[in-house]
C-alpha cells in the first residue's frame, strides 16, 4: 500500500539517480547508445495515460532547479530529500506540479465526445487537481457490503462510496457477473450516474439498471 501510494514519487526517484548514476560513469560509445535507448523507452511519455516515470522525474528535475535558483546550488538537492521524505503522489502533485510543467509536458483532460476523443480542459490547476483526485485511495473505488440478505432472499446489496469520480459502467457490469458466480444470488450495486442514484442487478442471467 505505502508503494502504491508513492508510485509516481518512486519510480521519479530511482529513474533520476539511475540517470545521474550512469552519467559519471565512463561508458563507452556502445554503452552509452545501450543506455539512452533504455532511458528513452522508460521515460517516453504516453499519449492517453500517465508515466510515473517521466511525470517524477521531470517533477524531482524541477524542484532541483527551483530551489538552487532560489536558495543556491546544493538546495535543490536537500529540497527533494525533504520531499522524498515527508510526501505521497498527492502531496508531491499537489503541492508541486506547477502551472509552467503542466504546460512544458502538455499535460491536459480528454474524455470521448460521439466517435471521437477530444481534449477538454488545459487548465493546468483543473489538470492538477484531477490528477490528484485520481490518487485517492489509490485510484481505487471505496465499495461496502450493504445487506448480505437483501429482500430476505439472501441477495447481495453493495454500495459504492462516492467520491465524486463515477465508476466505468462497463467494467462494472463486467464485474457484477464475476460477483454473482461468488455469491450465487443475484447482486446489486448503488452508484452515483450523473449525480442521481443508480441501482445495478446482475441476477445469473441479464444485467440490469435503474435510478433511484
Amino acid at each position: 500500500w505505502p508503494q502504491m501510494q508513492t508510485k509516481i514519487m518512486n519510480e521519479g526517484w530511482a529513474t533520476y539517480w539511475h540517470l545521474r548514476i550512469m552519467r559519471e560513469m565512463e561508458l563507452t560509445e556502445a554503452e552509452a547508445i545501450e543506455f539512452a535507448k533504455m532511458h528513452a523507452g522508460v521515460v517516453l511519455p504516453s499519449r492517453n495515460s500517465i508515466n510515473p516515470y517521466f511525470l517524477g522525474l521531470k517533477m524531482f528535475e524541477d524542484i532541483e532547479k527551483r530551489w538552487d535558483k532560489e536558495f543556491g546550488e546544493g538546495a535543490g538537492r536537500e529540497k527533494m530529500f525533504e520531499v522524498r521524505e515527508m510526501d505521497n503522489d498527492i502531496s508531491f502533485l499537489r503541492n508541486y506540479l506547477t502551472k509552467e510543467l503542466v504546460e512544458e509536458l502538455d499535460l491536459y483532460l480528454y474524455r470521448k465526445i460521439g466517435h471521437d476523443w477530444k481534449i477538454v480542459e488545459k487548465n493546468w490547476k483543473k489538470v492538477r487537481d484531477h490528477l490528484v483526485s485520481s490518487m485517492t485511495n489509490c485510484g481505487y473505488p471505496v465499495i461496502v457490503v450493504e445487506d448480505g440478505d437483501y429482500g430476505k432472499r439472501g441477495e447481495l446489496y453493495l454500495r459504492h462510496v462516492f467520491e465524486d469520480r463515477e465508476l466505468d459502467i462497463k467494467y462494472l457490469e463486467k464485474t457484477l457477473v464475476h460477483v454473482h458466480k461468488l455469491w450465487n444470488r443475484p447482486v446489486h450495486l448503488e452508484t452515483r450516474i450523473d449525480n442521481k442514484p443508480a441501482l445495478f442487478t446482475f441476477d445469473g442471467e441479464k444485467g440490469s439498471r435503474k435510478f433511484l
